[in-house]
């Protein structure tokens, strides 16, 4: 029998009863705590401090399980300092030992001794010795979420029944917690990608550049998806998908690779089906895709009405956990609007290419029929004037005049030629750089000098020559919006030798200008910057051509 207590103390069951009603104050404070947040996470570590106080527990933690049911997507603690964390390294993962058999049978656990117990497995080295130990599960709206624990109580002493009551009420109201922070999570990230879904439709009917829009799309997956890389594919003309916009904290030569049509991969996307990998570096498929360095994958394909327009790369960094079955149908779903968006974008740049091939086609016949005809009757009446003339100088002149006609309309005939040529023929860079010149001239007011130095159209390839030209309008439309420039010269060097030795191409855009102002918007210029780095080139500026070194000069290069 045990020993009777001492005269005039309160019975065992009374004493109890009163360190439960001490109690329950806190408890009521701490369930309103609990539910004082809506961040998930932060809702976490409150639970777990809660939950080690109430129960006079050194550690607390909380396992989330993943969605497959058998390991654990997250593990909040609370009682480990940072250093302990770091020397520790890998936290638990739910595969094994207590805490697996936990998720398994997700029902109260309580132990005296868990090293003991036939299912723990150990701690991992460096991890402090734990002996008590009590875990209860975490439902929320009636499945389970994961587990709480708590161990080691501060006075050696094993959890009582009272250690489990509140535990399990502080889990009762924890799962209602969370479940309301889960539903503000989940309507902020579908708020995100509706926002980054109108941001992708709007770059692409803006009606700018193409390759800015696809830019715009490959930031956009990064930033919603948490991945450490946006990377847009469209279809190669050879075969497979070509790597045509890539956003990545670091600059990178993936721009303009080609992923075989033999990769199994490759052949899923074209096929219209997503593809989800857990870990890119085990996945023979990704071998020699963009991704390979990579840890979960993300791979969507761009279809709309039964037709694949390319696909959409969201990597994460090794070792961190894959895409949640909620986020892959966000992805998905983003996917599909940058689709529709490029599919509204393209039908709208081919209206606008049909107004100006008929419209090329309205000046080609005025210049056929009114100005030719014109200048050739103008022509006649001149040489007509010539023969009666009696005066030498006279002829002369009226010579000279009809001879520059005969030039003009020449000349005219080579830009009706010119006009009625499709503009899908292919064209090279030097033909290319002189396009855009000329359609600068128009918003300028005069048209830009320009010089050509070495092989231009042969020694530059077709990536680094769309950079080029896109670097060359960006700079014009800078001089003409900001500079107020009257004097712009364009030379274009493909015999340049950049600064680390490599041979490449060198775009020099120098100017008049007022300069750029200090602390004026510098967005153009990242603009620049970020398209040099693509290709493994740089920009940098200089003095202008003005007065006094007045004015910028953009030197834009890279290599081949």
């Amino acid at each position: 029998m045990p020993p009777a207590p001492p005269p005039g103390s309160p019975p065992p069951r009374a004493e109890a009863s009163a360190e439960l009603l001490a109690r329950v104050p806190k408890l009521l404070d701490a369930m309103r705590s609990v539910g004082s947040g809506l961040e998930l996470h932060s809702t976490l570590r409150r639970i777990c401090e809660t939950a080690a106080d109430l129960a006079h527990a050194r550690y607390a933690a909380i396992g989330v399980v993943d969605e497959d049911g058998d390991g654990l997507a997250d593990f909040v603690h609370h009682g480990l300092d940072e250093a302990t964390v770091r020397r520790v390294g890998h936290l638990p993962d739910g595969r094994k030992g207590l805490l697996g058999a936990l998720i398994r049978d997700p029902e109260p656990v309580r132990l005296t001794d868990l090293t003991r117990d036939p299912r723990s497995c150990g701690f991992p080295e460096h991890h402090p010795p734990m002996r008590g130990f009590l875990g209860v599960p975490i439902r929320v709206q009636g499945e389970i979420f994961g587990n709480l624990y708590v161990t080691d109580k501060h006075a050696g002493e094993p959890f009582d029944d009272h250690d489990l009551a509140m535990v399990r009420v502080l889990a009762t109201e924890a799962g209602i917690a969370i479940g309301n922070a889960r539903l503000y999570e989940a309507a902020q990230q579908r708020e995100r990608w509706i926002d980054g879904s109108v941001a992708v439709t709007t770059a692409l009917l803006s009606g700018g550049d193409t390759d800015d829009a696809l830019q715009t799309v490959a930031e956009q997956a990064r930033r919603l998806s948490g991945a450490a890389a946006g990377i847009v594919l469209l279809p190669a003309d050879g075969g497979g998908l070509e790597i045509v916009a890539v956003d990545a904290p670091q600059p990178t030569n993936a721009l303009g690779a080609v992923i075989p049509p033999e990769n199994g991969i490759v052949a899923e996307l074209l096929a219209g089906r997503p593809v989800f990998v857990d870990d890119a570096a085990t996945d023979p498929r990704l071998n020699a895709g963009p991704a390979r360095s990579y840890g979960p994958v993300m791979l969507v394909p761009l279809c709309r009405d039964g037709k694949v327009l390319g696909s959409l790369v969201m990597p994460r960094a090794r070792g961190e956990r894959p895409f949640t079955r909620t986020e892959r149908a966000l992805g998905d779903r983003f996917a599909s609007q940058a689709a529709l968006a490029l599919t509204m974008a393209e039908a709208q740049r081919d209206r606008e290419r049909l107004a100006v091939y008929e419209d090329r086609d309205r000046i080609a016949r005025d210049l056929h029929d009114l100005v030719i005809q014109r200048l050739f009757a103008t022509g006649m009446m001149l040489e007509s004037a010539q023969r009666g003339s009696a005066v030498p100088e006279v002829r002369d002149g009226v010579g000279g005049a009809v001879d520059e006609l005969d030039v003009t309309i020449q000349e005219i005939r080579s830009a009706i030629f010119a006009l009625q040529q499709p503009a899908e023929a292919p064209t090279g860079l030097r033909t290319r750089v002189l396009r855009e010149i000329t359609m600068a001239a128009a918003p300028l007011g005069f048209t830009p000098s320009h010089r050509f130095v070495g092989p231009v159209d042969t020694a530059v390839g077709d990536v680094t020559g769309k950079n080029l030209i896109a670097a060359l309008r960006e700079t014009l439309s800078n001089a003409f919006r900001h500079a107020h420039a009257e004097r712009i010269e364009v030379v274009v060097d493909a015999t340049a030798t950049l600064r680390d030795g490599r041979p490449g191409v060198r775009l020099t855009v120098a100017d008049d200008g007022v300069g750029v102002p200090e602390g004026g918007r510098r967005s153009g210029l990242r603009n620049l910057e970020r398209r040099a780095e693509t290709v493994g080139g740089a920009s940098r500026l200089g003095p202008g051509i003005g007065a006094g070194g007045g004015g910028t000069t953009v030197l834009w290069e890279a290599p081949y």
